[in-house]
């Protein structure tokens, strides 16, 4: 069963084309990489994929939901009551975490679930501060962000997303703003997610990370996908541009 299913997607910003038709499948309990460099379009397809930015033409559709389809030559999104549905779905982790300064750890991991979904505050609670404990962080769920690593913040922020029990999560760069050692300390944590099954789409540079977890890794340049296939294309590429992108990282 297909999670999300991305047609042929078009956005711009002004007179500079940002993706140009992109499509793109996610299956249920499917971990997909998208790399590419800088400028490539990578996280606005993310911002796309989740809502937070508008597609210029194309299709968007979420299980039987369909969020956004062509009309002429425009894209027209579902009315809001679908795409609030569309919004439980799925989660998203940013590079620089948003968690909110003056909320307590636990209270940034149970808020939406009590104002978004009308969780019971004990349920919430209950199920926030398991979550908590899976991430390693139980014993901080009175701190407050400023007084965690950006590991931490990361992890909380991973709890965060998965509170609101998502069908797939979407991580931007997760360990872009972090240092080698809690960049190791946040991949452990996805790399368990999807031992789990659960369904992720990763924009990363992490080329190890995406060898070790990904069922599928999407190769974008241009705004456009230049390749993708299994993990094995990150070893073994066919097309010469993702050969020198590839090589350049090595470097």
């Amino acid at each position: 069963m297909n999670i999300l299913e991305m047609q042929k997607i078009r956005k711009s910003f002004g007179e500079t084309e940002v993706l140009r038709d992109i499509s793109l499948r996610v299956a249920e309990g499917q971990v997909t990489a998208i790399i590419g460099p800088s400028g490539s379009g990578k996280s606005t397809l993310l911002r796309c994929a989740t809502l937070l930015e508008t597609i210029d033409g194309g299709s968007i559709r979420y299980l039987d939901m369909d969020a956004a389809w062509e009309e002429g030559d425009k894209a027209k999104y579902a009315a809001a009551p679908v795409l609030k549905k569309v919004r439980g779905c799925f989660g998203l982790v940013f590079q620089n975490f948003n968690l909110f300064p003056h909320f307590s750890v636990l209270r940034n991991v149970i808020d939406a679930p009590i104002h978004v979904a009308g969780r019971s505050r004990a349920e919430a609670e209950e199920e926030g501060r398991a979550l908590l404990k899976r991430m390693g962080l139980e014993a901080k769920a009175d701190a407050y962000p400023g007084q965690l690593s950006g590991g931490q913040q990361q992890r909380v922020a991973i709890a965060r997303a998965l509170a609101m029990n998502p069908k797939v999560l979407f991580f931007d760069e997760p360990t872009s703003a972090l240092d080698p050692e809690l960049t190791a300390e946040v991949l452990k944590v996805i790399r368990a997610l999807a031992e789990e099954k659960m369904t992720m789409v990763i924009v990363t540079h992490e080329m190890n990370f995406a060898r070790l977890v990904a069922d599928h890794v999407i190769f974008m340049d241009g705004g456009v996908i230049v390749e993708e296939g299994g993990p094995e294309i990150i070893d073994r590429p066919t097309h010469a541009r993702t050969r020198a992108f590839l090589n350049k990282l090595e470097k």
